[in-house]
């Protein structure tokens, strides 16, 4: 290794990096780099506040739980509270999980390219500033957590540690992905937790449909650092599956439609909510029949293409919810 990635001690910036500008896998020209003050970039860089989209994913399961619990409780409309509670935990503990895995993963970023630029890896952010903004983020989603019913706080704190062991899952596993589907997914509990006080079957299949879903969203991601992981001896389903991921996609993503189908039969949900499975369904077929795993730019793209499809489920059920409460004051 050059002298720009050698240890400088544990939280000591490095001498020899340039002053920080931007990362390299920020998307270009995006808001943190043009608005943000200075001294406060390199933290909202950490957060991934420049790219929303890990954000979106996390909170689409909320969101698609809160939805499918209105409707089993026959609620007039998704509750605007929890749906506001959730995005504001969805920012704060996606940037605290970002904090957590650059903090363990400081040495490998700076073996890849696309990361090495990264505040940690870079130096400009040092390792106790790291660990302050960290908990700060965490004290944020703990904020947000203890303001939602007791069984939903007892059911969030139980995700705690499958968040906390995800970024060292690559180490020891060809599946780490698996891992990272539990923790993204782990929303489609707590909305029905929050509605009902329970965890019942529909939330179960949901859940287990969302766990799919992320499972194939990121094998579609990790193929953007197929070849740096193999250098660096971290581990992928991008790297397991190879030029098969297009099949286990497929099935991942079959999966996902299957268990959310048994998830809208238990909850009674309506035709709306039907339509709005078939169009997400549609989406992640798309997905499959368009991805070519040695393009990078085209595996990204269709990655951050799943907030669009979870989007369009969540809009099925929502509208499914305010439909069959109307119809059913209207009839006599």
């Amino acid at each position: 290794m050059s002298g720009d990635f050698r240890e400088a001690g544990e939280g000591q910036a490095l001498a020899d990096r340039p002053p920080f500008v931007t990362v390299a896998d920020a998307p270009a020209g995006n808001w943190v780099d043009r608005y943000a003050p200075a001294p406060i970039r390199p933290y909202l860089h950490l957060a991934r506040m420049d790219r929303p989209i890990g954000s979106w994913l996390l909170l689409l399961p909320c969101w698609w739980s809160t939805a499918l619990a209105a409707g089993a409780a026959r609620a007039p409309y998704p509750d605007p509270r929890l749906l506001i509670l959730f995005a504001i935990g969805a920012v704060a503990m996606r940037g605290a999980g970002c904090t957590w895995n650059d903090i363990l993963d400081r040495k490998i970023d700076r073996m890849v390219a696309r990361t090495r630029s990264r505040p940690i890896a870079s130096g400009a952010i040092s390792l106790p500033a790291a660990f302050a903004f960290l908990a700060l983020q965490l004290l944020i989603g703990l904020a947000v957590l203890l303001s939602l019913p007791r069984f939903a706080v007892i059911t969030g704190l139980a995700s705690m540690g499958v968040v906390a062991i995800y970024p060292l899952m690559k180490r020891i596993t060809s599946v780490p992905q698996a891992v990272l589907g539990i923790a993204f997914s782990w929303g489609a509990l707590m909305g029905w937790a929050c509605v009902f006080q329970s965890i019942d079957d529909p939330a179960l299949l949901l859940f287990a449909g969302a766990v799919c879903w992320v499972f194939a969203y990121d094998t579609i991601y990790a193929h953007q650092d197929r070849e740096d992981d193999a250098i660096v001896g971290v581990r992928s389903t991008a790297l397991l599956f190879g030029q098969a991921s297009w099949l286990a996609l497929a099935l991942c993503y079959t999966a996902t439609t299957v268990f959310f189908g048994l998830a809208l039969m238990g909850a009674g949900a309506g035709v709306i909510a039907w339509i709005g499975l078939g169009a997400f369904a549609y989406h992640l077929y798309g997905q499959v029949r368009r991805l070519d795993i040695d393009d990078g730019a085209l595996c990204l793209a269709i990655f951050k293409s799943n907030r669009d499809a979870g989007l369009i489920l969540f809009a099925g059920l929502s509208l499914d919810v305010i439909t069959q409460h109307l119809g059913a004051l209207w009839l006599p």
